[in-house]
């Protein structure tokens, strides 16, 4: 299953602002994490882009499409649906508006809201397991370094 979600709607649910001048880069490093950890792909919908910055960027395993100013993410979303026809069933619908969430219905897709939705990213977050980068070196490699770096003398 994909989702397609109202980002302008999670956002707040994150506890990001909306006011901020990177809350939708910010989602979509959220969205990246929790798409990589679940193996998924997601299509998030933003609203309000000025002139010549409306358009759509793929980053990694999410999709951002930025909606011009003169209409909206639920109609962009509901217009995706139309477009998926009988595939919409493959999908999840991320909004808290009735309006996408009869939309998604109507087109057999599920859908969750946007409050339910950040549950499960910060569930995802919270249980994803713990990397590091470091290593601790053995002795034989400890030895080997301390050779390479007593011949530079």
């Amino acid at each position: 299953m994909s989702y397609l979600i109202d980002g302008h709607n999670l956002i707040p649910k994150l506890g990001l602002r909306l006011d901020s001048i990177d809350d939708e880069m910010e989602l979509v490093a959220v969205l990246q994490e929790f798409c990589r950890l679940q193996r998924r792909t997601a299509e998030v919908y933003f609203d309000g882009a000025p002139a010549g910055q409306a358009g759509t960027q793929k980053f990694g395993m999410v999709t951002a499409h930025f909606v011009r100013l003169e209409t909206t993410a639920d109609n962009a979303i509901k217009a995706r649906l139309g477009k998926l026809g009988r595939e919409a069933r493959n999908w999840i619908v991320v909004s808290s508006d009735h309006e996408v969430q009869n939309s998604a219905k109507n087109a057999h897709a599920e859908f969750t809201s946007s409050d339910s939705f950040a549950g499960q990213l910060k569930h995802a977050r919270a249980s994803a397991p713990k990397t590091t980068t470091e290593r601790n070196l053995s002795t034989k490699e400890v030895d080997e370094w301390l050779n390479v770096f007593n011949k530079k003398k």
